[in-house]
């Protein structure tokens, strides 16, 4: 049985954007935290600070947070495909698609925060993880 590598790259890339998303987190509540003369001592619990901050730092930090949820999902079911030797076709289409929606989960939420939109990237992310654990199954029968 051999690896299908394919089915990884989009693995990497959203582990990539999962780096990108904590640059860009650190990068605005540092910024934010110096120009208020917050010190570090007062971050020790992100709790301790959120209200200091506000929205539009705060929802860049939820979504590095949200891209360690779902997507936890999505990491084993690629590489469990992957393993198997299943990933081609479809299920590097599902992933690839699955990454772009997270990517643009990210922007929406970072930039301006439209909950439905969020929601509906959401939902149909869910969907193509569901789609490929399913497809996976059914290559079991």
């Amino acid at each position: 049985m051999e690896i299908s590598t394919a089915l990884l790259q989009p693995v990497i890339v959203l582990g990539l954007w999962s780096v990108v998303m904590m640059v860009v987190t650190i990068s605005a509540r540092v910024r934010y935290m110096s120009n208020l003369d917050i010190a570090p001592e007062e971050a020790k619990h992100t709790s301790d600070v959120a209200p200091k901050l506000p929205s539009n730092i705060r929802q860049i930090g939820d979504n590095y947070n949200h891209l360690h949820e779902q997507p936890t999902v999505f990491y084993a079911v690629a590489i469990a495909i992957a393993l198997s030797g299943h990933g081609e076709g479809i299920q590097v289409q599902l992933a690839w698609a699955y990454v772009i929606l997270r990517i643009i989960h990210s922007l929406i939420q970072s930039i301006y925060n439209n909950v439905m939109h969020r929601f509906i990237v959401f939902f149909i992310s869910g969907i193509l993880i569901g789609a490929m654990a399913t497809i996976e199954i059914l290559n079991w029968i």
